[in-house]
């Protein structure tokens, strides 16, 4: 009983660690992020158990409250796991999270489309694993069985199908805006990953 009251007031204060409009406990127990982890820690232990319909339910429940964080029961997810926001979420059943991981709201973190899955050879992996410390931003996409090294930062709005290296950075093209008297249109820069390197662009993008 002490152990799960360690474990739930460690949320707490890692909800108000992370957010800091949150300045109570009292406060953070309204966090989604509270209500999706803690709601996915039941649903878990029930999919583990074979009580599937049971742990679904759980998800739905948890879906409704936070306004759209899905995490489905199968996934795996580390201590110290923290969404931003929350609203619109998707994580699938065969994701896997590291420890300290951070996300931000629209993120889905999906597979590439039955027609490939049912492909797959029975209980292999469909859906992205996340090393400890990875930052995913806002209305990211990641999809298949792939792999961000840890401490890695995935961009707002970036698509990333393929393996990110452990102290990547992977940014979405963004625009330049030009003033409105000049010709031609903002250009859009082109998607990097850098592996323990400053992004070339860095000074007009956010440091984190």
């Amino acid at each position: 009983m002490r152990a799960l009251l360690r474990l739930l007031t460690a949320d707490l204060d890692m909800v108000m660690d992370r957010d800091p409009s949150i300045l109570s406990r009292s406060e953070a127990l309204l966090h989604p992020t509270v209500i999706a982890i803690w709601g996915h820690r039941v649903s878990h232990r029930l999919h583990l158990r074979g009580r599937r319909r049971s742990a679904r339910l759980v998800m739905v429940i948890a879906r409704l409250l936070t306004g759209g964080i899905e995490i489905h029961p199968g996934a795996r997810i580390g201590r110290g796991f923290f969404i931003d926001h929350g609203a619109g979420v998707v994580i699938g059943e065969t994701v896997e999270i590291g420890e300290d991981v951070t996300i931000f709201h629209q993120v889905t973190l999906g597979a590439v489309g039955w027609w490939h899955d049912n492909q797959r050879p029975e209980g292999s992996r469909r859906h992205p694993k996340l090393g400890d410390r990875v930052v995913v931003g806002a209305n990211a996409t990641l999809l298949g069985p792939i792999t961000v090294g840890p401490d890695s930062v995935v961009g707002a709005q970036a698509l990333v199908i393929r393996d990110v290296p452990a102290d990547s950075r992977v940014l979405a093209p963004f625009s330049i805006p030009n003033l409105r008297s000049s010709p031609g249109s903002a250009k859009p820069r082109q998607p990097v990953v850098v592996a323990g390197q400053k992004h070339k662009g860095a000074a007009a993008f956010p440091s984190w």
